[in-house]
């Protein structure tokens, strides 16, 4: 158990975790974030839009998107599934949408846990480096984080 501590305590630095409980079951959950034509109309921030060109749910699986911002710039993305645990848990490295560029790239682990009815959402990002993931803080990522968590409980709500 030591160990664990001193592993949650070396990576402080480096992450940003969003938990929230949503008023869904898991499988509906979990399948908001596997389904193309779901995703599509909720991840990301307000005022966000996406177009997705790929997204293969598996272990080596890539899903490349496209955000479109409010202010008219389009943020490619690629998503590289690492572990997929249906529906337990989702494992991916996200960056830009360039091949070969892993620069920026972070590692993201989901977890949905049952919670009666509702389901329990645990969303860690984590960072190579605390001056990565601070960058990515100053650029609003807390914020567009907790949006993105807030357009899938609206979403949700509709299902």
């Amino acid at each position: 158990m030591a160990g664990k501590n001193k592993d949650a305590a070396s990576t402080a630095d480096r992450e940003i975790i969003i938990t929230r409980v949503l008023d869904a079951p898991r499988e509906l959950v979990f399948n908001a974030w596997i389904d193309p034509k779901h995703i599509a109309q909720w991840w990301g921030p307000r005022g966000f839009t996406n177009t997705v060109s790929e997204m293969d749910v598996r272990p080596g699986g890539v899903w490349r998107f496209v955000m479109h911002g409010p202010d008219g710039v389009d943020y490619k993305n690629k998503i590289v599934y690492i572990e997929i645990v249906q529906p337990e848990r989702l494992v991916y490295s996200h960056g830009g949408d360039e091949d070969g560029d892993d620069s920026g790239q972070f590692h993201v682990t989901v977890i949905f846990a049952e919670q009666g009815s509702k389901t329990r959402l645990t969303m860690r990002t984590l960072f190579e480096s605390a001056a990565e993931c601070e960058k990515t803080k100053k650029f609003g990522a807390v914020e567009g984080g907790n949006q993105t968590i807030d357009r899938l409980e609206e979403f949700l709500a509709k299902a």
